[in-house]
């Protein structure tokens, strides 16, 4: 990997569209944290730095499970795609163009998370009670 002084977002080893299959692989968010962050704070100033920050924002458990169901269900579209389009009558049957909407709709909605995710800095908590101001998990005492 380049030095330090010439380290760019493009040599960023990003993971490919085709590679889901390790965890850092599925999340290009997950492969930028997963740089030391020396690498990251070596009196570098700029846009990178900037990245590396906003990804490395907490993340909430019920987040992860949802990142992690929803790529687990892309993959498995993906298969029953390939599957359903297997054959010279599978490739342009109606149940092969299905099956591949599927699987951009549920695409849809990790990118849909994930954007979600880069736009709030609220912890989910805030809004949830901001719908639900008198349940129990948003009461405020005071002393």
């Amino acid at each position: 990997m380049a030095s330090s002084s010439s380290l760019s977002l493009s040599s960023l080893p990003l993971p490919s569209s085709s590679g889901l299959r390790s965890r850092s692989h599925r999340d290009p968010v997950a492969a930028i944290v997963s740089i030391p962050a020396s690498r990251w704070w070596q009196g570098r100033r700029g846009s990178a730095v900037a990245v590396a920050a906003s990804a490395a924002r907490k993340k909430y458990k019920g987040t992860v499970m949802r990142e992690e169901k929803l790529a687990g269900m892309i993959e498995r579209k993906v298969e029953e795609a390939k599957a359903a389009c297997e054959g010279e009558e599978g490739k342009g049957s109606d149940g092969c163009k299905v099956a591949w909407d599927e699987v951009e709709e549920v695409s849809q909605a990790m990118a849909h998370l994930r954007r979600r995710l880069a736009e709030s800095d609220r912890d989910p908590l805030e809004s949830f009670c901001q719908d639900n101001p008198e349940t129990d998990e948003c009461r405020v005492y005071e002393d």
